[in-house]
């Protein structure tokens, strides 16, 4: 038997939209869509112009990686922040998690993805040429590598340590309180505060 689609066509596109998010199945997905559908014409206007100056606005910062409105993120230009420790995260949400945990002083680099063979993305596929650039320019830098406990994660923590094994730096990763496999994004601030308090060291030159 066939089955016929429910929802007119401009109110299922809707729905295929919100399902592309992170998170949203099918019923949240619904509620979504048929909630826009209440909106006004007014409101309807702003997310429409928002997510406009979303895309036109946002950028990845030059120098590690996080979104930013201008060439350089405000806390890669931060004076009062220690430019010597790097946090090395997967992606932007890991920024904004460590930023709202409050303690953290130093800067971070973006990698916007793990080194994954299964899916084809090596090493020239994620942002490690800029680490290493940045790396060059310090004296006694210190790399802590947040990176979440999977296999991906731990092949790139390998390769981060082993392009870096010659050279005098400090590489430490988050303790192993956090659970395995865990997204660092939706670890509680406690745990991830005390996670960077009591990082390990993995290399020391």
């Amino acid at each position: 038997m066939e089955n016929h689609n429910v929802y007119p066509k401009p109110l299922q596109d809707l729905i295929t939209f919100f399902k592309k998010l992170p998170g949203i199945g099918e019923k949240n997905a619904e509620r979504m869509a048929l909630a826009t559908i209440d909106l006004d014409e007014e409101d309807l206007q702003r997310t429409k112009d928002t997510l406009a100056d979303l895309k036109e606005s946002l950028k990845y910062c030059s120098e590690c990686g996080h979104l930013t409105t201008d060439d350089v993120c405000p806390i890669c230009v931060n004076k009062d922040r220690d430019h010597n420790v790097i946090c090395v995260v997967e992606d932007v949400k890991s920024v904004f998690k460590f930023e709202n945990v409050g303690n953290y002083t130093g800067v971070y680099h973006v990698l916007h993805g793990l080194i994954s063979p299964i899916e084809n993305i090596g090493p020239e596929n994620i942002n490690l040429a800029s680490l290493v650039n940045r790396v060059e320019k310090l004296k006694n830098p210190e790399l802590i590598l947040a990176l979440k406990s999977t296999v991906e994660g731990e092949t790139t923590t390998l390769y981060i340590k082993k392009i870096f094994e010659k050279k005098k730096i400090t590489i430490s990763r988050l303790s192993y309180g956090i659970p395995m496999g865990a997204e660092i994004d939706y670890l509680d601030i406690i745990t991830l505060d005390k996670a960077l308090e009591d990082r390990k060291k993995i290399s020391e030159e």
